[in-house]
């Protein structure tokens, strides 16, 4: 039985350096040796020219090469050379993000395979356009795209002193979006203290039962 149904699911986590695109190529090895066909779509990649690194770490642990949908751009639409927010990376630029690119690239991938993961770039409330006070709403943020799109979060933590602060912020800001938290990605390295580990994970799996009881935990081991 697959860890996950089928659809398409947005990954985010603690913060920048969390771990997502290590997660999201661990968990999608995992659901291909289950025998799905999977895929793992990059939001919007900063600090890149030409080609998503991201998409390319995702492809080296699962341990395949880079699929069409790759090379054809379908899997990294948006690109920027700065590596920033992407509402900053996209002034650099001369240019604002156009988030319909990503959906349509998104229903693309959804039409050839079973699941579709989504790393966003950074954590949820990173801008997608700049604070506009003229305007109402005056940010569109990452989170923002997510509710929008109704995709179901997975997201990445792991039992570093402060995680549980900044999951259980992440876990607000969704319940107030009335976004679904279909599984946390539990990053079994660094160690960490076990003590922490067990007490974050423990609390973690307590607030899930209460507002997500159908989401679940999901071990992101070490690749070998």
């Amino acid at each position: 039985m697959s860890q996950l149904p089928h659809g398409t699911y947005f990954v985010s986590g603690i913060d920048t350096d969390a771990g997502k695109s290590y997660a999201t190529g661990i968990l999608a090895r995992m659901l291909a040796e289950q025998g799905e066909r999977v895929i793992t779509q990059k939001f919007i990649q900063t600090g890149n020219t030409g080609r998503s690194e991201d998409i390319e770490l995702h492809r080296r642990l699962m341990g395949i090469p880079l699929q069409p949908v790759d090379l054809d751009h379908t899997t990294s639409p948006i690109i920027y050379r700065f590596p920033a927010s992407p509402h900053l990376s996209a002034a650099l630029e001369g240019t604002r993000v156009d988030t319909s690119v990503i959906t349509a690239a998104t229903e693309r991938l959804r039409s050839q395979y079973d699941i579709v993961l989504v790393e966003g770039a950074g954590g949820l409330m990173v801008p997608i356009t700049p604070f506009d006070p003229d305007h109402t709403p005056h940010e569109y943020l990452t989170i923002d795209y997510v509710a929008e799109q109704h995709m179901p979060l997975l997201f990445v933590t792991s039992a570093r002193l402060g995680s549980l602060n900044h999951t259980l912020l992440s876990f607000e800001a969704c319940r107030a979006r009335n976004i679904e938290v279909a599984a946390v990605l539990w990053k079994l390295y660094p160690e960490g203290d076990p003590i922490i580990a067990a007490d974050t994970r423990a609390y973690i799996a307590a607030y899930l039962h209460r507002y997500w009881p159908q989401a679940r935990i999901i071990d992101i081991p070490k690749a070998d």
